[in-house]
């Protein structure tokens, strides 16, 4: 018997995506039985602004460090699309009954999906170093870059899209590009003036302790690193959360989930995201970028969205790579770092590194003070040695767990049936809210024991409250 097509197929309007982190990610494209040409997640997929994130790594600097970290910011944002389709699928029914005029499921669905996709739209070459070391001077960060892209270059696309992979809109619903533009960046004091409360109600989903972001990231960086991290349970964290009348809720029963996912993520950030490798490329790095990015790009991203476009880790690499045989000497100099770093010459090597715990928010600890007293303790023949200082600063969960303003989560306990945020504090509290990684960098490993030593002074002499003889 031959198989007639029905005019509008079950399987028509979505496709699947091979993906070695959840398995298969759907999108919305466009239905072939339709002559109207309709704007789906495709659209958005394909635009050059997403599919430039192809070209911009992941893990900046990780990947010269660990050889299977090549995957990239486009790979995380389906990532975090797909994971935050999850996530509202299971925490609709609970937002429903708390919110009035919620629209409906499709249009949230398609909601949190596509401000998890672009996420990220607004990143630069090297990501979060790009951030602090170029858009700074311009008072910007990658998320206000993103959310002028999000407003200005993808609102009309995102406009036009309709349905979501469960179904259409409600009639009369429409995505708003500023409601998504506004969820992007993850400040706490900016204006929530004209907000439907439901846009309010989803801040913690998207900027909160943990998230569909954070959630691909540790399970993504870790899987394509090859670092064991041990378990991180999403389905339990996301069966144990709802919302209740105070918010994001979880359930008592899913902390110990929500642990072990810190726990993993504070993993990461000590042995992959600030390996002490990756932080000596990255000092390196601070040395030539900044003139590096005054001859490829010198000027206000928002003011060259066009030049912006093409900015990637790509464009940089093969740019600097062809400077070594430059007839100008600036850039002839910087070829010759950059080629260093793109052959994996390690410049600076470790003399000493500690872990120290930070007691309290208002303890203050910059590397140029600890360096300038550092000093002081070394022999006179050794104060002018060429070393580096530096910080990496871990945030294991939230300074304050009792006061995460718009992104706050609350507990419940079955037993009492009450919710309340202290038993946050409470079950969290062994994790500490701030840690600093603490190392000494020279050129070679001549002086690792004199160098030891008058770090080990310095703390012990300047700030003994961090200080502790059996840190690694």
């Amino acid at each position: 018997m031959q198989f007639t097509e029905p005019s509008s197929s079950p399987f028509d309007g979505v496709a699947l995506l091979a993906d070695p982190i959840h398995g298969y990610i759907s999108l919305t494209v466009p239905y072939t039985h339709t002559k109207t040409r309709e704007q789906t997640e495709k659209d958005l997929i394909d635009s050059p602004w997403v599919q430039r994130l192809r070209y911009i790594l992941q893990l900046q600097s990780a990947h010269w460090v660990y050889p299977g970290a090549e995957h990239t910011r486009f790979q995380h944002s389906l990532g975090t699309m797909h994971l935050a389709g999850r996530f509202i699928t299971q925490l609709y029914p609970s937002l429903r009954q708390i919110i009035s005029n919620l629209p409906s499921f499709s249009f949230l669905e398609e909601f949190v999906r596509i401000t998890a996709l672009l996420h990220d739209i607004g990143h630069g070459p090297f990501c979060h170093f790009f951030d602090h070391h170029f858009l700074h001077q311009y008072h910007l960060t990658h998320e206000l870059l993103g959310q002028h892209i999000i407003r200005d270059h993808l609102g009309t696309i995102i406009q036009n899209i309709q349905r979501s992979p469960s179904g259409p809109f409600a009639a009369g619903e429409q995505l708003n590009p500023e409601h998504i533009a506004f969820l992007i960046l993850k400040e706490p004091n900016q204006s929530t003036r004209g907000l439907p409360p439901w846009v309010m109600a989803l801040r913690p989903l998207l900027g909160g302790i943990f998230t569909p972001d954070n959630c691909d990231y540790v399970l993504r960086d870790s899987y394509m690193c090859g670092v064991a991290i041990g378990p991180v349970d999403i389905e339990r964290l996301l069966h144990y959360t709802f919302f209740s009348s105070h918010g994001l809720t979880i359930h008592q029963s899913g902390l110990p989930a929500l642990q072990m996912f810190l726990h993993a993520r504070l993993y990461l950030y000590a042995n992959v995201y600030y390996h002490r490798t990756t932080r000596a490329i990255d000092l390196h790095l601070q040395e030539i970028f900044q003139p590096t990015m005054e001859i490829l790009f010198p000027q206000n991203p928002l003011k060259a969205f066009s030049r912006y476009l093409h900015l990637t880790d790509w464009h940089v690499m093969e740019k600097v790579r062809a400077w070594s045989t430059s007839r100008n000497i600036q850039k002839r100099q910087l070829g010759a770092e950059w080629g260093k770093i793109l052959g994996r010459h390690v410049k600076w090597k470790t003399a000493f590194s500690t872990l120290l715990p930070i007691p309290q928010e208002s303890t203050t600890l910059k590397p140029q003070e600890f360096l300038s007293q550092m000093r002081k303790f070394l022999p006179q023949k050794w104060r002018q040695t060429d070393i580096r200082v530096d910080f990496a600063y871990k945030d294991p969960r939230p300074i304050n767990l009792l006061n995460m303003g718009g992104f706050q989560i609350f507990v419940w306990n079955p037993l009492t049936g009450n919710v309340n945020k202290e038993s946050l504090q409470t079950y969290l509290r062994h994790l500490p809210a701030r840690l600093i990684t603490l190392r000494i960098f020279s050129e070679d490993h001549s002086h690792d024991k004199v160098l030891g030593k008058a770090a080990e002074k310095t703390l012990q002499t300047h700030w003994p409250e961090l200080f502790n003889p059996s840190s690694p």
